[in-house]
C-alpha cells in the first residue's frame, strides 16, 4: 500500500516534535536533581534518550518518503519507551523527586499518543 504525501513542509511545524522538544527539556531539568554519582550512569542515558525523539522526528520528516518518515516515527517511539522505561526505574530508586517524574510521565503518553496519530494521518487512517 502506497501512503498519501502529507507530510509537512518543516519539522518545526509539527506540533509533536513540539513536544518532544519539551520532553527533552523536562528530562533535562528532572536529570539535574539526580545524585552526582548518576552523572555517568541513568542520567546520560536518560538524556540521550530524550533528545532522541525530537531529533528523529525531524530526521524523518526530512526524508523523501512517507514510508521513511514512518520509520523514523516508530524509532521516536522506541526512545520514548526507553525514557519511560529510565524514569520508573528512577522513581523506584528513589533517584529524583516522584511528583516531577510523574509530570515527565504525563508527557511521555501524550507524546505516544501524538505520534500514533501522526502515523494515523501519514497513512490516511482515522
Amino acid at each position: 500500500m502506497n501512503a498519501p504525501d502529507k507530510k509537512p513542509a518543516n519539522f518545526k511545524d509539527l506540533l509533536v516534535w513540539q513536544k518532544g522538544m519539551e520532553i527533552a527539556k523536562l528530562t533535562y531539568e528532572l536529570t539535574r536533581t539526580f545524585p552526582a554519582e548518576e552523572r555517568f550512569g541513568i542520567i546520560p542515558q536518560m538524556r540521550r534518550a530524550a533528545v532522541s525523539i525530537p531529533s528523529n522526528l525531524a530526521e524523518g520528516q526530512a526524508r523523501s518518503t512517507t514510508a521513511q518518515f514512518t520509520q523514523f516515527i516508530s524509532h521516536a517511539e522506541g526512545s520514548l519507551a526507553e525514557l519511560e522505561t529510565q524514569v520508573l526505574l528512577s522513581i523506584s530508586l528513589c533517584l529524583c523527586p516522584p511528583p516531577a517524574a510523574q509530570v515527565l510521565l504525563g508527557h511521555l503518553e501524550t507524546e505516544r499518543k501524538m505520534l500514533n496519530g501522526l502515523r494515523r494521518k501519514l497513512w490516511g487512517q482515522s
